[in-house]
């Protein structure tokens, strides 16, 4: 329009990298809602870890516009996923616009401050909370006065103080993102592998003031809730509440289900939960299960406090008695834990039959307690982040490696959902080390296998995956060929692929391409972790 002003430019920009598009920064719109009379001048701009650094630098100078008279300030959240290329955003930045003031926080920059790259280039560093203190520090900047000091511990307020951040979620937020959410903050348990050890407790948020925020999250057309929560199950009242807030949306609107995703205590299912959970119908409900590991000594190596029998007796009851989607962890790597104990351990959880085991080798986060065993266990880990273990007095380096590929391999088998049929063959057939346990030992045999044949666990097509565990099946199991292909053709009819692999060529019935909206659905149950 002819004459009409341009927008001001933001003085403020609050900036990070997700590791991909479909994430949303839960931490900046905390920031956000929390500017207070700086919302005006305040920007959000989100990038992910793929750009250039170039490209993100253009388009933050670019939404801040000429230096002028307000002072411009950066705030990045720093995570160990993103230090590496936020560094590269920072050396670009301050070479161009050297007095632009930038901020860091994040758990990544929360410890061990001085040693860190990425800090040096920073005007400030908010270690810890940063709700409150980021807000405070640019109202001071922008004010002039003595000048702040350079590291600053964040003010951790009561989370009644601290404004939601949930309608800083956009419309196209909510129709092409997953909406993280959180009903507390802490952990009372002392995990050492975990940040959370540090806290001293789990803090609540206002619970009616969270149920006002979700339903009004629901009513602009969210359908999809992740709860970043460590302990949703802790206090079952307050977990009894939101499960029955999700019930009572999926009566009201069974058409347009929701999917909500929670963190558990495994030993912790008391009845008023298991009496909610049997009331979600298939595709709605997604637990995330952290066993970590079976090893009692290990356990309490790591002050690690679980009960594995009852953690077992409840997940053995959300299979037989639920429809929810169990995601269960394993952490490999951990002081002492040898081969053959982690074997025992994901052959104990693997019985279970969890419909996903997410196989996890064990980073050293900054700041957790876990260092207290390098010397003593002979923990050696990356320098570069994410810091993963190298290998430990109990696993050589060589071991660590193989396991990396027989958690890559598991992903794109077992945990894909694509070959059900096909796993069983794989897992029931004997082939592998004696001195394993058998479900592990299969496995690894296969893995080693695919890594002489392919020489890669990256790149691999669906089809290219068939034809190899078609070789496997027959060449190295003895299986006959047809039955190979025709149990390979079962998971593959099912999966809903649209290729042609060599091995099924003429077996297979004509499909039409997946359309674009059914080609986006799908991708979109893959990415929420939802049951295939």
């Amino acid at each position: 329009m002819p004459g009409a002003e341009s927008p001001a430019k933001p003085a403020i920009i609050l900036a990070t990298l997700n590791a991909r598009y479909i994430h949303a920064s839960l931490g900046l719109r905390y920031l956000l809602a929390n500017m207070g009379d700086l919302s005006a001048s305040t920007a959000l701009c989100e990038f992910t870890i793929a750009r250039p650094a170039a490209e993100i630098v253009d388009s933050l100078l670019d939404t801040l516009g000429e230096p002028g008279e307000t002072m411009q300030i950066i705030g990045f959240g720093v995570y160990i996923w993103n230090v590496t290329q936020s560094l590269a955003v920072l050396q670009l930045l301050k070479a161009r616009r050297p007095q632009l003031k930038v901020v860091l926080g994040g758990p990544e920059v929360s410890h061990e401050v001085d040693t860190q790259a990425i800090t040096q280039l920073a005007d400030h560093v908010i270690t810890g909370w940063g709700d409150l203190s980021f807000p405070e520090l640019c109202r001071k900047l922008r004010d002039g006065g003595p000048a702040p000091a350079r590291v600053i511990a964040g003010r951790q307020p009561a989370l009644a103080e601290i404004a939601l951040p949930y309608a800083g979620y956009s419309d196209q937020d909510l129709a092409q993102r997953l909406i993280y959410v959180e009903a507390s903050r802490g952990c009372p348990f002392k995990c050492e592998f975990c940040l959370s050890a540090l806290d001293k407790t789990a803090w609540a948020f206002p619970l009616d003031t969270f149920l006002a925020a979700m339903a009004e999250l629901y009513a602009r057309g969210a359908r999809t809730f992740k709860f970043v929560d460590r302990t949703f199950n802790l206090n079952t009242a307050v977990s009894s509440r939101i499960l029955q807030f999700f019930l009572d949306r999926l009566a009201e609107a069974p058409e347009s289900p929701v999917f909500a995703h929670f963190e558990l205590i495994p030993d912790h299912l008391p009845e008023a939960l298991k009496t909610l959970i049997v009331q979600f119908p298939p595709g709605t409900l997604q637990f995330e299960i952290g066993i970590q590991t079976f090893n009692p000594e290990v356990q309490q190596r790591i002050s690690r406090r679980q009960d594995n029998a009852q953690s077992e007796a409840n997940l053995r009851w959300l299979l037989d008695h639920s429809q929810a989607h169990l995601h269960t962890d394993l952490i490999f790597g951990l002081p002492g834990e040898t081969l053959k104990s982690f074997a025992e351990g994901f052959d104990r959880l693997y019985a279970l039959k969890p419909h996903e085991i997410q196989l996890g080798i064990l980073k050293r986060l900054r700041g957790t307690p876990i260092d207290r065993h390098s010397l003593s266990f002979g923990m050696v880990y990356a320098k570069a982040p994410p810091y993963t273990i190298r290998q430990t007095g109990s696993i050589d380096a060589a071991t660590v490696e193989r396991f990396t590929r027989f958690a890559r391999y598991w992903d794109l088998i077992a945990n894909s959902g694509r070959f059900p049929q096909t796993l069983a063959l794989l897992l029931t057939t004997p082939c592998g080390d004696a001195q394993l346990p058998p479900v592990f030992a299969r496995f690894l045999a296969l893995t080693d296998w695919l890594h002489r044949t392919l020489e890669s666990t990256h790149r691999l097509s669906p089809e290219q995956l068939v034809d190899t565990l078609y070789r496997y099946l027959t060449d190295c199991l003895g299986l006959t060929e047809a039955h190979a292909r025709d149990t390979l053709r079962v998971d593959y009819l099912a999966s809903g692929a649209r290729g042609s692999p060599a091995c099924l060529r003429g077996s297979l019935p004509y499909r039409p391409p997946l359309s674009r909206k059914q080609a986006s659905l799908t991708q979109r149950q893959a990415q929420h972790g939802s049951p295939s």
